[in-house]
């Protein structure tokens, strides 16, 4: 959970003039634009994943200047697809990251000092276009964005063992431009939250209601057993350990689901570990099958499912509220399976391994 209590927020490196700094969601329903979220750990002393952050970032502005420039650009003017970052990425990547950087070495430094025992610290990194025309994108493209850094404290949920379950629902279709991560999918969502059942604390996307793309803040993985002479049936009763095998499932991209850093650490992790990973949604109709599932994000790194519901009959979605749904849930045992517990680790080591030092951005 976060904090409001400790939160900063500058606008190209200066702290704009506001009554009070806005939450992350406010931030992000108030200007389009491309943007990423991460958190520090090891108690305030390292960024997760930082080098993968900017790269995804700088590769979903890439995509949205390249195809949809609306999503990036209030302007009528600039909503014409503008292709000259698809010829110079190197170029791209170095203004992005110069432009986020600066505004991190200002940020960083005033809530560290704030920073209470116990909480780490989240980022929101946004880069938002400011100019009125495609002749001003062109004359002036470096100083064409605007970049927000908002960072918190944060309060991370406890990891492993003893980390609640979480508890899921299927209630909407897939989100367009899903391969970028911009600030405009905050404002489609909230239209799925009025059919968001009680105590569900992330909702998934399907455009069909069987093949499940992902959940809107995080990716859904599940491990799903299988007979190796492909007979589900067979599986599903266990009674021949040697002709029963597993396999991590997850949407794959060309789906439209958004290519989350931690997802990606946990493909590399499985390639590494030698854990059998396909990339294909993971099928409602198939559940049975599904033994375990954990959803990721850079917040909450991976949580364990305990239980996902679905609709019973997919049209029903077309309806005003959760209750005038009949549901169908799958369960999951309450603590991480072997497969979830084992990526868990890993993914912890990744992050060491991986950590970008808090105090290059302090110059104190």
């Amino acid at each position: 959970m976060t904090s409001s209590n400790c939160r900063f927020l500058l606008k190209n490196g200066l702290i704009p003039n506001l009554a009070e700094n806005p939450s992350v969601t406010t931030l992000l329903e108030a200007h389009q634009g491309a943007y990423t979220t991460t958190r520090t750990h090891s108690d305030g002393s390292l960024l997760l994943f930082w080098e993968r952050h900017m790269s995804r970032l700088s590769n979903s502005l890439r995509i949205l200047l390249n195809s949809n420039p609306e999503l990036l650009f209030n302007s009528e003017a600039c909503r014409v697809p503008f292709f000259f970052v698809s010829t110079k990425p190197t170029m791209w990547d170095s203004l992005v990251q110069s432009l986020v950087d600066d505004s991190m070495r200002k940020a960083l430094p005033l809530v560290l000092d704030k920073r209470r025992n116990g909480e780490e610290l989240a980022i929101t990194c946004l880069v938002s276009g400011n100019v009125d025309s495609l002749e001003e994108l062109e004359e002036n493209f470096s100083t064409a964005f605007d970049v927000y850094v908002h960072v918190g404290s944060y309060v991370p949920p406890l990891f492993g063992i003893h980390q609640n379950g979480a508890r899921l629902a299927v209630v909407g279709c897939g989100r367009r431009v899903a391969n970028a991560k911009y600030s405009d999918w905050v404002r489609q969502r909230k239209q799925l939250e009025k059919l968001r059942p009680p105590y569900v604390n992330e909702l998934l996307l399907s455009n069909n209601g069987d093949q499940i793309l992902e959940g809107c803040l995080t990716n859904l993985f599940v491990v799903c057993h299988k007979d190796v002479t492909g007979d589900y049936h067979k599986s599903s009763q266990r009674d021949n350990e040697s002709t029963v095998s597993i396999e991590l499932q997850t949407a794959p991209i060309r789906d439209g689901v958004l290519p989350g850093v931690v997802r990606q650490v946990i493909l590399d992790i499985c390639s590494r570990n030698k854990i059998p990973v396909r990339e294909i949604a993971p099928s409602w109709s198939e559940r049975e099958m599904w033994s375990e599932a954990f959803i990721t994000s850079s917040l909450r790194l991976l949580q364990h499912v305990e239980v996902i519901q679905a609709p019973s009959s997919w049209e029903s979605l077309d309806t005003q509220t959760w209750t005038e749904v009949t549901w169908e849930e799958k369960q999951f045992e309450n603590a991480p399976g072997r497969i979830t517990a084992v990526i868990q680790k890993e993914v912890m080591e990744m992050a060491s391994m991986e950590g970008y030092p808090v105090s290059l951005f302090d110059d104190r």
